[in-house]
């Protein structure tokens, strides 16, 4: 397998980052506007570095220019809560592992890669259309069928769960004070976000996080 790797710096694609690295032979992220892409992309960067791959910055722009997202900049505050919760709706980018995905496969065919990996897992099913496997499946047909040399997306953590990744990266020693989470993008992690209490739940018992609360 040689594999691009959608990469955001959080938790999840960081543990993926670590446990193909032998398979990855590039790594991708995306500035879309959110209010964490910035301390997430510092984080991609470095650990990137540690691993030396290859690690590109692609610029997405109209995502928060045109869409609308309580994690886009200048949108409404992010709501606070369980991803269970009805109002964690608002945090959803419409479409935003769709034209991930379409750009990563382009990607991967023009570096004569196979395969495009990314870090979906089971607790973003509920929240978020395009991270469940019914998608992804249909994507990973459409890459096949639409590139000249059939590449698969490959969702190794579709059907897990946050911690089952979690206690992956903790057997691989994975430094998670190197990854960031937090869907208002502050200094520390504010620790009332959904992607702050997945993180904590995840992370319990061995949790480096500094949080607000």
């Amino acid at each position: 397998m040689k594999a691009i790797l959608i990469y955001s710096g959080g938790l999840d694609s960081t543990t993926l980052l670590y446990e193909y690295r032998d398979s990855i032979e590039l790594a991708v992220s995306f500035d879309y506007g959110s209010k964490h892409n910035e301390k997430e992309l510092e984080c991609a960067a470095e650990n990137c570095a540690r691993l030396n791959i290859p690690h590109l910055v692609i610029p997405l722009n109209f995502i928060k220019n045109y869409f609308r997202s309580s994690l886009l900049q200048g949108s409404e505050e992010i709501p606070e809560g369980h991803y269970a919760d009805e109002n964690m709706r608002s945090t959803v980018v419409p479409f935003r592992n769709g034209i991930m995905l379409a750009i990563a496969a382009g990607l991967a065919e023009s570096n004569d890669l196979d395969c495009v990996l990314i870090a979906n897992h089971g607790g973003d099913h509920e929240i978020y259309p395009d991270c469940r496997p019914e998608f992804i499946d249909a994507f990973d047909e459409a890459a096949r069928n639409g590139t000249y040399n059939g590449v698969r997306i490959v969702s190794p953590y579709c059907n897990i769960t946050k911690r089952d990744i979690a206690l992956r990266g903790k057997a691989l020693g994975i430094d998670y004070s190197l990854t960031y989470s937090c869907y208002k993008g502050g200094e520390k992690h504010c620790g009332r976000c959904g992607t702050c209490t997945e993180r904590k739940e995840a992370l319990e018992g061995f949790d480096p996080t500094e949080y607000e609360d």
